[in-house]
């Protein structure tokens, strides 16, 4: 081979030996980064109530917290082996492009353009939700249609940004946006005064709401400006990984469908349904599929629960909240809850 052809070649060679180290990279995949270390990182909100915030004892807790202990019970057989990096709605992505998270369960909104362009992959939703106002009562506002010239707080880089943008534009109203990267901030801003309205999703506005000193001063106003289905992600390419994440979230799902709960589970074991059979590894096979122990469904149900009792317990009616379950509910109830068999 002639000199040029002969550096063509050596330099496709080189391009084909990066291809097939990129392609051992992710076939090593997280599955076994994160055994290797012995934890999940989790990249979560850090402070909204009722989805991702530590109690006054520094304990996480909240539906995306639960998420993320769902996954490390498939994975460790301990729904406590997770490590939590609070994110703003700026910084989530890039945390978990640069492999600084393993996984993000951060109330965030699967769309085709964070699908297609950034590297990443939603898994199963779990929670259905649309954006929405919250409003000093003081305001005299009954509707969203009568912000026109509203000072509104609004968070930059988020789904929320755009659909504001547009309702006002199709509703032919003017509005002067206060947009501020971090949510704490945001909220403060708000308090103060330094805007009408808060905008957001509706399940972050009534969560912002519950910290309030007077929570009772503010009222969300009924219209729902769009759909946000709010879902974990993955880094694109690792398919196992995304179907751990992706089958831990229908675990709970499941569960609730068939009755089983972290107060029965036990028993259950003993259920002649094959079905259930299956579902909790008495009957072995899906664990093998993921890579995992055949009781991880069993240790996600035992440590965290099924839907139902992680949706109650964080944002549910008898929380401060006060969220109905709405299109949260299981599809046998009127809501969009599916989960595909357990075989």
């Amino acid at each position: 081979i002639k000199g040029g052809k002969r550096m063509k070649v050596f330099k496709l060679c080189l391009v084909l030996v990066a291809v097939v180290a990129m392609a051992g990279s992710v076939m090593a995949g997280t599955l076994e980064d994160v055994r290797a270390k012995g934890f999940i990182q989790a990249g979560v909100n850090g402070d909204l109530f009722g989805f991702g915030k530590p109690d006054e004892k520094g304990v996480w807790k909240g539906l995306d917290v639960d998420t993320a202990r769902a996954v490390a019970a498939a994975v460790f057989g301990d729904a406590d082996k997770v490590k939590y990096t609070p994110l703003t709605a700026k910084t989530r992505f890039t945390a978990l492009q640069s492999g600084e998270i393993d996984v993000l369960t951060r109330n965030c909104t699967q769309t085709l353009g964070r699908d297609t362009a950034l590297g990443l992959d939603f898994c199963q939703v779990n929670y259905y939700d649309g954006q929405g106002f919250l409003i000093p009562k003081k305001l005299g506002v009954k509707s969203a249609k009568e912000l026109d010239g509203a000072t509104v707080c609004v968070l930059p880089g988020t789904t929320t940004e755009l659909n504001v943008a547009d309702y006002f534009r199709a509703n032919g109203m003017k509005m002067n946006p206060v947009v501020i990267e971090n949510t704490a901030e945001l909220t403060k801003a708000f308090l103060a005064g330094r805007c009408d309205v808060l905008t957001s999703d509706a399940s972050q506005l009534a969560g912002h709401r519950a910290t309030f000193s007077n929570p009772k001063d503010y009222e969300i106003l009924p219209e729902i400006i769009s759909k946000e289905p709010l879902a974990p992600a993955v880094r694109h390419g690792d398919n196992q990984w995304k179907d751990i994440v992706n089958y831990s979230v229908l675990v709970l799902i499941n569960a609730e469908e068939l009755g089983i709960t972290s107060q029965n589970v036990d028993k259950m074991l003993t259920s002649k349904d094959p079905r259930v059979m299956r579902f909790l590894g008495v009957t072995p096979g899906n664990g093998k599929a993921l890579g995992l122990d055949e009781k991880f469904a069993y240790n996600i149900i035992k440590q965290v629960g099924n839907y139902g009792e992680v949706f109650e317990r964080n944002v549910g009616v008898n929380t401060l909240l006060g969220i109905e379950r709405g299109m949260n509910a299981l599809w046998t109830n009127g809501g969009l809850m599916y989960s595909p068999p357990f075989k």
